[in-house]
């Protein structure tokens, strides 16, 4: 009988974990397929916060703290001078402005920490002028680097609109005098040369398609670019529709003033490196060289005295 009712009561156990089983696999799986179903809602708020990924629902509450803390004690313009910058960068998005001020909070957050890394725990056991000169190097990195890394991403992406600007002229000065219209002639550039400036003229006929005007669509481009010669070429085409002055005509003289000033552009920069390579040859290289040249003369100087 004893051996009867355990069975009876394993029987039973195993039962009830077999349906409490089946039933979490088959609300895992109507979950899964309802995520698959286009304008479903769920019903119950708790399900529906569950149908995120477990990352959102971990971070997004972090990042958005640390973004409003960062909103809260930055000075008076700092934002929209960021979100100027992320726009000339080509990322004009609200979030990556958001995930920029969490990342200066905590930059700004480590700064006693290495306060606590140099002079307290110090485990390079480092000493006096030395100590000192590490904790303001990591702390300046700290402070500065994010900023320093975004204008970075801006000035790059801004040499790269001046240099491909001069070869998208000409394609689109020979689309112009073959025949086609500006904006399809840009439909032409858009898709033979790929690039940040060819983004910038895509939107720039999706804003014009929507109803906005090719002046106010350009002047937003040149907005979104913050480039001289990007500005000249936009000034150039509104003076062209404004007096009625054909646009290929415009267009190659632009394009040979692009070309000018992109020679110009790598003369100067071709001018600068001696400048720019004084400084790592008089602190880096210059030491070593005498030190191999006079170390011997000075060695043997101390040992005739």
């Amino acid at each position: 009988m004893l051996i009867l009712g355990g069975l009876l009561l394993g029987g039973a156990i195993a039962l009830i974990v077999y349906t409490l089983l089946s039933q979490v696999n088959e609300k895992a799986v109507v979950r899964s397929s309802l995520r698959q179903l286009e304008g479903y809602e769920v019903e119950n708020v708790r399900d529906q916060e569950l149908l995120a990924p477990i990352t959102e629902r971990a971070l997004m509450p972090i990042l958005g703290g640390l973004t409003s803390l960062g909103r809260r004690f930055t000075p008076v313009g700092y934002v929209d001078g960021v979100r100027k910058k992320f726009i000339y960068a080509g990322q004009g998005s609200a979030d990556a402005v958001d995930r920029f001020l969490a990342i200066r909070v905590v930059t700004v957050a480590l700064v006693p920490l290495v306060f606590i890394f140099a002079f307290i725990w110090n485990p390079l056991r480092l000493e006096g002028m030395t100590q000192l000169a590490a904790f303001l190097l990591l702390s300046f990195a700290l402070l500065a680097g994010p900023d320093a890394s975004l204008s970075r991403k801006v000035e790059a992406r801004q040499h790269q609109l001046q240099v491909t600007l001069p070869d998208i002229l000409d394609l689109l000065t020979i689309s112009v005098e073959a025949g086609l219209g500006f904006e399809q002639a840009l439909d032409r550039v858009i898709v033979a040369v790929p690039g940040p400036l060819s983004e910038e003229f895509a939107r720039m006929l999706g804003e014009t398609r929507a109803g906005a005007s090719r002046a106010d669509a350009m002047r937003a481009l040149e907005a979104r670019t913050n480039v001289p010669e990007v500005r000249s070429f936009v000034l150039a085409i509104l003076q062209a529709d404004t007096f009625g002055v054909s646009i290929g005509r415009v267009l190659r003289a632009q394009a040979e003033e692009m070309r000018v000033k992109r020679r110009q552009l790598a003369q100067e920069r071709a001018q600068k490196a001696p400048v720019k390579m004084l400084i790592p040859m008089v602190f880096c290289i210059f030491p070593a060289l005498f030190v191999i040249v006079l170390g011997p003369a000075i060695i043997n100087i101390r040992e005739a005295f």
